[in-house]
């Protein structure tokens, strides 16, 4: 399966990659001169601390958030969990945010129906994405929603309309969001510990491969959707 459709398809995805790019070193240069306390994780960690028990309330609130209204990517979130949590927490913190913000966008959509998850999603996404949870099963969307870049917050609330429920929903959500999660996460552990190469790599790949998901979203459901058809279960 080639990457991209067309030239043109080309140089959309690596002028999103080089936009992503700049906007991260963009937003470390203007963090170096405006606010390097942020470059010190024990300084941070104590400015945070102050927050006591808010702290990590208000970062599972705004995984909430983007989930449901979704202005900020989760994994930038994700990252920065990482940077001022560590791992284990941060990684506890993000993913019981975008967990909770995924089973509120389920019941909100089934609860007030197709009308109102049409006003909330992008018309265009609710074409090529409709039925698509009730046609795909179980491993189909555990498969979808593994890949970053893949409109999974979209999927939330087109899985509401379906007769799915919501823990069967949860679980595949769970089980297929929750790598992305974690190397992000370690990836903000590691540039908070000092480990710049190797933070840097797996965000790279991660930004890569989630620009891939977002151009290649169409063939990559058409190709699980195809796989679904020809498995027993």
């Amino acid at each position: 399966m080639k990457v991209f459709s067309s030239a043109d398809a080309q140089k959309r995805g690596v002028l999103a990659i080089v936009l992503v790019s700049a906007t991260f070193v963009f937003l470390y240069l203007s963090l170096r001169r405006y606010a390097p306390f942020v470059f010190h994780p024990d300084e941070l960690r104590v400015w945070i601390d102050q927050f006591g028990i808010l702290a990590p309330a208000v970062f599972v609130l705004v995984q909430i958030v983007q989930v449901i209204v979704a202005p900020i990517p989760g994994q930038v979130v994700a990252l920065a969990s990482g940077y001022l949590f560590g791992s284990v927490a941060g990684t506890v913190y993000s993913i019981t945010g975008v967990l909770i913000g995924s089973a509120v966008a389920f019941m909100l959509a089934n609860r007030y129906g197709r009308t109102f998850v049409e006003e909330v999603l992008h018309e265009d996404v609710v074409v090529r994405f409709d039925e698509f949870v009730d046609r795909v099963g179980f491993l189909g969307l555990l498969t979808f929603v593994v890949i970053p870049g893949i409109p999974d917050d979209a999927v939330c609330f087109l899985a509401g309309l379906t007769k799915w429920q919501l823990r069967t929903f949860m679980v595949a959500i769970t089980i297929g969001r929750l790598p992305a999660y974690i190397l992000t996460v370690y990836a903000g552990g590691e540039l908070a510990s000092g480990n710049f190469l190797e933070g840097g790599v797996i965000i790279g790949c991660l930004i890569v491969t989630s620009a891939i998901g977002y151009y290649k979203r169409e063939a990559i459901r058409d190709l699980v959707g195809h796989l679904r058809e020809h498995t027993p279960f």
